[in-house]
């Protein structure tokens, strides 16, 4: 018998009413019957009958396996409480001469933050005479609103709160995450990929070149 946890429904031998409405293994509506009755049917097939409509006069039970019952509705609270997951504000901060390794790893979290469905607020923190040079912080929040596509969107042009500058990040609807497309790899790497393809080209164009001759 599976354990059975405050606020489960009456099963079996814990079904108190003389009677019940019973509905069979097959979604099938018996009618009214004697509640020994529908147990000795439960019985038969190895199920159980379970109280799904207490308030009912008489009560509402169908014959079918409690376990496997309860699974599908600890499965269904589950993705219900999924889907109500609360949206909490995350904050990721930046410097205006960040370099990539950094980057990288700050617009990961960022874009994780996003996929969990979190606004973040992006900043870059400028320092004494850093001040004079707002343009680098505009360009890092440009290039994370780039790098967020089809993950977030900026709800508006940066803005300064004192030392910082900073933009919001709202997630994008889930369906729009799913066609989002894949983090791409680091300059570095498309760097070499493409001068690898490059001389790849070049290798095969040599022996046309000297078929001809």
């Amino acid at each position: 018998m599976v354990r059975k946890e405050d606020g489960d429904p009456r099963v079996n031998q814990e079904i108190t009413a003389r009677e019940v409405l019973l509905i069979d293994d097959n979604g099938v509506k018996v009618g009214v019957v004697p509640t020994e009755e529908a147990l000795r049917m439960a019985e038969e097939k190895q199920l159980d009958v379970v109280e799904v409509a207490p308030q009912a006069k008489p009560p509402v039970c169908r014959i079918l396996d409690y376990g496997k019952y309860r699974y599908q509705l600890q499965k269904k609270d589950k993705d219900a409480r999924k889907k109500q997951k609360v949206q909490t504000l995350k904050e990721m901060k930046m410097r205006p001469k960040i370099d990539e390794h950094d980057y990288n790893f700050k617009v990961r979290a960022v874009k994780e933050f996003l996929e969990d469905g979190h606004r973040v607020k992006v900043s870059v923190f400028f320092r004494g005479r850093e001040m004079a040079f707002l343009g680098k912080g505009e360009e890092v929040l440009a290039r994370v609103i780039k790098d967020c596509e089809g993950l977030g969107k900026s709800e508006g042009n940066p803005r300064m709160e004192g030392r910082y500058m900073r933009i919001m990040l709202t997630p994008l609807p889930q369906a729009q995450n799913k066609n989002a497309p894949k983090p791409e790899k680091n300059s570095g790497a498309r760097a070499a990929e493409n001068k690898n393809g490059s001389k790849q080209k070049e290798a095969e164009k040599v022996p046309a070149a000297n078929a001809e001759s």
